[in-house]
């Protein structure tokens, strides 16, 4: 009997597994980068379950997959594109992502998948892009169908509404940008830098650069650190709100809601960064209150529900 009982017990210390009993969530990180650690700030300020983190930059090619069927967490986190991309493959486990610019470009509709994503709606921004610069009629853009297709169709389903024209050119291959963006520079009155990856790489941005300085085009973009680097305006997230959507999520699939009745949801908050430097040099004439501020970048907090 007592050799039965030492079995048992060894059994049960071996198949023992602490992360089972406790750790709840499992956040799969791409990256250390501010933004990240601000979406994942807002998410522990709503989500109070116990909490593990593996980033993926430092994993040094370790199999996350493995690693997160070892763990065996209630639910995953997904923070960024790479993180996305890699849980993406399990299906057993309820999975909330964020900061994630396009994730129906990752995504084939997992059911076990649900998230925020970053992408702003379009009839937002183009309403945004109007109250700064009311004198718009024709917006430029490039993107892969592939990747954006779908932002491209809302947005040119809303721009006759408020009497905007978008020229709007695919594009497959990012060493085909620069002709394209530069045939456009007579034809157009701001260009809209969209968050496809076919498009924005670092020669692309150096030509929109170049092409709003030359020839006095502004340039409306997804991130304020492009607009750190010449670019006019942008409307990005909020990157602490963002995360406390993806916390009141994970909060609903821990009470018991199923992640497949929980619809991925656009962020509700947004940042209007403005460059005021380079509004003067466009000859852009702003209101008298952004022009008194005595800084080159200007922030305005937007509620987009």
């Amino acid at each position: 009997m007592k050799k039965i009982l030492l079995i048992i017990f060894l059994m049960v210390i071996f198949c023992y597994r602490p992360s089972q009993a406790g750790q709840e969530i499992l956040v799969v990180q791409s990256i250390r980068i501010k933004p990240y650690e601000e979406a994942l700030k807002g998410f522990k300020s709503v989500c109070h379950s116990r909490i593990q983190r593996l980033v993926v930059s430092e994993l040094e090619g370790a199999d996350v997959v493995r690693k997160i069927n070892e763990i065996r967490p209630a639910m995953i986190l997904a923070v960024g594109v790479d993180a996305l991309s890699m849980v993406k493959p399990i299906e057993d486990i309820p999975v909330v992502y964020l900061m994630v610019p396009n994730p129906r470009s990752i995504l084939s509709g997992e059911k076990n998948i649900t998230g925020v994503s970053m992408n702003i709606p379009q009839e937002k921004q183009l309403t945004a892009l109007l109250d700064a610069l009311p004198g718009t009629h024709t917006i430029g853009l490039l993107y892969d169908p592939n990747r954006t297709g779908h932002l491209v169709k809302r947005a040119q389903d809303f721009a006759p509404k408020i009497g905007v024209r978008l020229i709007a050119k695919e594009i497959h291959n990012p060493k085909d940008a620069p002709t394209l963006i530069f045939d456009m520079k007579d034809k157009i009155d701001v260009f809209w830098m969209l968050p496809d990856i076919t498009v924005i790489t670092p020669e692309t941005v150096e030509c929109l650069l170049l092409l709003s300085l030359e020839n006095k085009i502004p340039l409306f973009t997804f991130s304020a650190k492009y607009v750190q680097m010449g670019a006019f305006m942008s409307m990005d997230i909020d990157a602490f709100d963002m995360g406390r959507q993806a916390g009141e999520m994970a909060a609903a699939i821990r009470a018991g809601k199923d992640a497949k009745d929980l619809h991925q949801a656009y962020a509700r908050k947004a940042v209007v960064s403005t460059n005021l430097m380079i509004a003067k040099k466009l000859g852009i004439h702003l209101s008298i209150a952004m022009n008194s501020i005595n800084k080159k970048i200007f922030r305005k907090a937007l509620a987009i529900n």
